[in-house]
């Protein structure tokens, strides 16, 4: 008796790939898929690109680059008409200038400037994602009257620039007596920042189906369990994206810190121009070493935070 194979049991000792390109070649790429438009890619074109590529990641890496071979290179030499590329006389005063010297008279040094950013940046942190992650949980998940008008606001309030409610902000904040505070400042940054991060994280937490919350439910969680257990883990990438985006924002801003501190109060970037202007011949070597000083704090952060952006997309899923 001879076997005879049919169309139907040729089709199923293929795989999908296959069914899409040709039947029985399972290198056929899907048509439209990366890997076609890879295959179509001449060899001339992916050097163009790696090209244009490697163009755009000099333009953005040299000018930290030039920071730091400006802060190891002495007065002498940053001023010469011949520029150098390596600090050839490698120096450290420029960083013991920028941690020992006052700005200007009466004005703070960079070890409390230092203290005062950290302070206000810790601060703005916490109470944003505190009163974020509520909101956005709010108006994912919750319908309530006036919904679709708070999304609105919280749209506009972004649209509108901070330089354009610096008098506003000036009067409040002085009519509350909170001049020259950091819980003044703290308060301008966190009411910048909380639209912004209630927009982003309202995103994640419409992204997570709430089926996950009802079946850890009938696993015999409680309504609380189930969204720490299972719903929190997953939007673990959301707060900390927000809470970059609220680390740096508060970190570098400098028009309302300028406006608002003075004297003993200032934050690092005001602190920096002060120091850049305190004498007649700016010292660049000094400036350069405290902007790189000043940039330490943001690289850490990142280095700590991004892998539990990568590592919180997977954690918390349903394991079968």
């Amino acid at each position: 008796m001879s076997t005879q194979i049919t169309p139907a049991a040729q089709l199923a000792t293929v795989g999908v790939d296959e069914v899409a390109g040709r039947v029985g070649d399972a290198r056929t790429p899907v048509a439209g898929s990366l890997a076609a438009r890879r295959r179509r890619r001449s060899p001339l074109g992916r050097v163009v690109l790696n090209g244009a590529a490697l163009v755009v990641f000099a333009c953005s890496v040299f000018p930290v680059y030039w920071m730091l071979n400006m802060s190891f290179t002495s007065g002498e030499s940053i001023i010469s008409r011949t520029p150098s590329f390596l600090p050839l006389d490698f120096t450290l005063r420029n960083y013991e200038t920028a941690w020992t010297r006052p700005a200007a008279p009466g004005q703070t040094d960079f070890v409390h400037g230092l203290i005062s950013s950290g302070l206000v940046t810790v601060g703005v942190l916490v109470v944003t994602l505190l009163v974020a992650f509520l909101a956005s949980i709010a108006v994912a998940r919750i319908r309530f009257r006036g919904r679709r008008s708070f999304i609105v606001s919280v749209l506009i309030v972004q649209m509108i620039p901070g330089e354009a409610m610096m008098f506003t902000i000036y009067g409040m904040i002085d009519d509350w007596r909170l001049m020259n505070t950091l819980v003044g400042l703290g308060i301008v940054y966190i009411a910048a920042v909380v639209p912004f991060t209630i927009w982003t994280l309202r995103g994640f937490v419409a992204g997570v189906p709430v089926d996950l919350e009802e079946a850890a439910m009938i696993d015999g969680c409680t309504r609380s369990q189930a969204f720490w257990k299972v719903t929190f883990p997953l939007l673990a990438p959301g707060l900390v994206a927000t809470g970059v985006f609220a680390f740096i924002q508060s970190w570098n801003e400098f028009t309302m810190a300028l406006l608002l501190l003075r004297g003993q109060n200032l934050t690092l970037p005001p602190w920096l121009l002060s120091f850049q202007s305190a004498t007649e011949a700016t010292n660049w070597g000094a400036v350069m070493a405290a902007s790189t000083l000043i940039s330490i704090p943001v690289v850490v952060f990142f280095l700590i935070v991004q892998g539990r952006m990568s590592g919180g997309l997977v954690s918390g899923a349903v394991k079968g």
